[in-house]
């Protein structure tokens, strides 16, 4: 948990069994301070629910217009990372779909190309606005995370079974079109199809961004020990072919260098570690 004296909370909050493969985890936070509070979010490759309760957050899309969070708001697939803001007096409340959940519950992905979506433009009613005053009534955070859980599961679909496949190894470090392709017996075309149509993405997109998540680890996890940083072994652990080649993963998601990165870190929000 993370706290800026007495008056800024923010904190993860772990998905109950049974939702493993629904959520990742919710995140809250709260500013009750006389400033407002900006944190730079990683890219994720997630698609996340946003509540906002009290002052509206703020979020500044990629063409750096800055958008209102009006009780709630889908943030499609986090390809690249991007600045939000806590006013005075502002509470965000966030799920975090892990994997093919977006698409078992909207039953589409293609929805999670577009950034900004209001929620209920995906299901055709009012259900999450109406959501949103059941949420708003509630003092307790955990008290909000059961009610979300409930509610999700009246709308949830099913696992595709390829999809689920698809997903068990990626959890287990194998390269999911290939293993999957294989275990169907189908080709590997098919199975990539598959891969873009219930996760939003394609596997070379998310293996990418793998890379680069394993190299902002390693970097995190030298600061935590306070050792120099060695980027030759960066680059070699991770599988980068030299510099140019990490500081251009470092560019295309966060728009600066791993030097940089290293400087600010404090102030960015990485919504997977």
């Amino acid at each position: 948990m993370t706290q800026h004296g007495e008056t800024y909370k923010d904190f993860r909050i772990a998905v109950p069994t049974g939702y493993e493969n629904v959520f990742s985890h919710f995140y809250f936070a709260q500013n009750r301070t006389n400033e407002t509070i900006t944190k730079t979010l990683l890219p994720s490759y997630q698609t996340m629910l946003i509540f906002s309760f009290g002052k509206k957050a703020l979020l500044k899309s990629k063409n750096n217009r800055q958008v209102e969070v009006d009780k709630c708001l889908v943030l499609g697939t986090i390809r690249r990372a991007f600045d939000y803001s806590l006013p005075p007096q502002s509470t965000i409340l966030v799920a975090n779909f892990k994997d093919d959940a977006f698409y078992r519950f909207f039953g589409s992905s293609a929805w999670a190309k577009n950034l900004l979506i209001n929620p209920d433009e995906l299901l055709d009613e009012n259900c999450f606005t109406a959501w949103w005053y059941e949420l708003s009534k509630m003092d307790d955070v955990h008290q909000q995370v059961s009610y979300m859980l409930h509610f999700c599961s009246l709308y949830l679909r099913e696992q595709d079974p390829i999809a689920k496949q698809l997903a068990d190894c990626k959890e287990q470090s194998l390269d999911p079109v290939k293993a999957v392709a294989s275990n169907n017996n189908q080709t590997e075309r098919n199975i990539q199809i598959k891969h873009k149509k219930h996760f939003g993405y394609s596997a070379k997109e998310i293996n990418r961004y793998q890379r680069f998540l394993r190299a902002v680890e390693y970097i995190e996890s030298m600061t935590s020990k306070m050792t120099k940083e060695d980027w030759f072994t960066i680059i070699n652990s991770c599988g980068y072919y030299d510099q140019s080649h990490l500081i251009k993963d470092f560019k295309h998601y966060l728009n600066l260098s791993p030097t940089k990165y290293l400087k600010i870190q404090q102030d960015i929000c990485n919504p997977i570690i």
